[in-house]
């Protein structure tokens, strides 16, 4: 999607905002005991006393209003009551959402108590490789180049991104072109442009860096057990100073 006027931008921000919000009270409620579907049905009264509709369910049907993913699980972890979030687990909550016809997404990775020295590590690397994509999300920059750049600086701390995972346009819908890799896709050519409208989202690994789909067809595994860590933004390319749109006060991004 490309912001052409005063009402699109009004919208992303609105989604958008919504978006972390719902991330945000999700995380902050998120405590040992509790299931991965009682995590999600917080996050559904909210959107919906927002007025919002699940991107996830929306757009394909998902089995979950948002998406819980714990310790060896990478991404897409399917909200389940039988599902427990356990003291030390590495949580993560990609919240996507549709308001009006302009579509948001957000995510974060948080570690319920106690935390592993390594697990605090992977995170505080990974937030800050997405704050660097976001650094050179500007108009002109190619696709490609940010995933070289997160790459290496990935690797520089001894991780590995997911190549099957990573950013991409948003707005009219979830999932929208361009493509932006969290490595150093040659075949990519898309470029940014102002009033383009995307998710930066790193994926780092601290194992193989390759993941499988569960049984259960939705839910991608590392084929290592190994732990995964992810921070997204919805970004509104906008020259020297791009518009994160889901970014809220006291938020985990």
């Amino acid at each position: 999607m490309k912001i052409e006027s005063e009402a699109d931008l009004r919208g992303m921000k609105r989604i958008g905002e919504i978006c972390g919000l719902t991330l945000k009270l999700m995380l902050d409620s998120a405590e040992a005991g509790m299931s991965t579907r009682d995590l999600d049905d917080i996050g559904r009264d909210y959107m919906n006393k927002m007025g919002a509709l699940s991107a996830p369910i929306q757009a394909y049907e998902f089995p979950g209003y948002t998406c819980i993913s714990l310790n060896d699980e990478a991404a897409h972890g399917i909200p389940r009551k039988d599902r427990f979030i356990r003291a030390g687990d590495l949580l993560n909550v990609d919240v996507s959402a549709v308001l009006e016809g302009y579509w948001g997404d957000t995510g974060a990775t948080i570690i319920v108590p106690p935390a592993r020295p390594e697990w605090v590590t992977l995170c505080r690397v990974t937030r800050n490789a997405l704050r660097l994509a976001i650094e050179m999300a500007r108009p002109g920059q190619r696709a490609n180049r940010i995933g070289r750049a997160v790459e290496k600086f990935a690797k520089r701390h001894g991780y590995r991104t997911l190549r099957e995972l990573g950013g991409h346009g948003v707005g009219r819908n979830i999932h929208e072109k361009p493509s932006i890799p969290n490595f150093h896709n040659r075949r990519n050519r898309d470029v940014l442009r102002d009033g383009m409208v995307v998710t930066l989202e790193p994926f780092l690994n601290a194992g193989r860096g390759r993941i499988k789909q569960a049984d259960d067809g939705w839910t991608l595994r590392t084929v290592d057990g190994s732990a995964t860590a992810q921070y997204e933004h919805t970004v509104i390319i906008n020259g020297d100073e791009p518009i994160l749109v889901t970014e809220v006060d006291g938020g985990y991004v």
